[in-house]
């Protein structure tokens, strides 16, 4: 495994949270801070020795988990049927190992399975850690957003929401230019689906896309960011906060994460450099 990659992966598989760094600026001014945030982690479902799926969730609760999963994806029927669950947690994530009875285990493997895109699915349709945790080469350092730019993005993005405006229920991305201008802006019940959404809608209009930044709605988790630098996106900015590997992916990735912008204070939790406070 690549040195990257297990700085990517270090820490955060047997707790809930970490603590880490950051910058807050706060109108004019930027000082350091330690911070606690939430981990996110790949946990991949594994039934009688067989790849599933790959989930990022909180290192919790993972028999639970396991029961609940298995239940709603009608791969049993009750709690009962599932004749072991292991929990394996690796340096690469954890592995929940399930052992079915053969005619369970038969009917799975004769499923076809295709995954429909669940409001909260950012990995649909992947089978195993690996290809979960993709890292891009290293974005360059072309890009420098004022605090400016990023206040009147997020105070024109409240504006521009019209169906959670009325509903209060969907999240929303949007593509801002260098100077905070929102030039496009979708919603969905689903963080990943509006963030697609946006991205999509500047490919297929030829927008050159890493002239400007991304801001959401939503917490930054890893693969948000991860969508964002396959598109050479240098900044992304959230009204929540980020993961614990959404932050070690940024940085390795050379990708600005600023967390918390909401009126005119954030946190910068990775590549301040791209930051101007003038």
């Amino acid at each position: 495994m690549a040195e990257s990659e297990l700085v990517l992966l270090a820490g955060g598989y047997a707790e809930a949270t970490s603590k880490t760094p950051v910058q807050r600026f706060d109108h004019r001014s930027l000082v350091g801070a330690i911070v606690e945030v939430a981990e996110e982690v790949p946990i991949a479902f594994v039934y009688n020795a067989r790849p599933y799926t790959v989930v990022m969730g909180t290192p919790l609760d993972l028999e639970d988990l396991a029961v609940g999963f298995s239940v709603t994806e009608g791969i049993v029927a009750h709690a009962g049927k599932l004749e072991r669950v292991d929990v394996v947690r690796a340096s690469h994530g954890i592995e929940i190992q399930i052992e079915l009875s053969a005619s369970d285990a038969d009917r799975l493997a004769q499923r076809s399975r295709t995954l429909v895109s669940r409001t909260g699915c950012g990995l649909c349709g992947v089978e195993t850690i690996g290809d979960a945790l993709r890292l891009p080469a290293k974005l360059p350092h072309t890009l420098d957003i004022s605090a400016d730019a990023l206040y009147r993005a997020v105070h024109e993005l409240g504006n521009k929401q019209p169906i959670n405006n009325q509903t209060n229920t969907v999240h929303a991305a949007a593509w801002a230019n260098q100077f905070g201008e929102l030039l496009v802006v979708r919603e969905d019940v689903g963080r990943h689906n509006a963030l697609d959404k946006v991205l999509g809608a500047l490919d297929r209009a030829s927008t050159p896309i890493k002239d400007g930044f991304i801001v959401v709605t939503s917490r930054a988790s890893y693969e948000m960011v991860q969508k964002a630098a396959v598109y050479g996106v240098e900044l992304v900015a959230a009204v929540s906060r980020p993961t614990g590997l959404a932050i070690r992916y940024a940085q390795l990735a050379g990708v600005t994460l600023v967390g918390l912008l909401r009126g005119q204070t954030a946190n910068v939790y990775a590549n301040t450099q791209r930051i101007t406070l003038t």
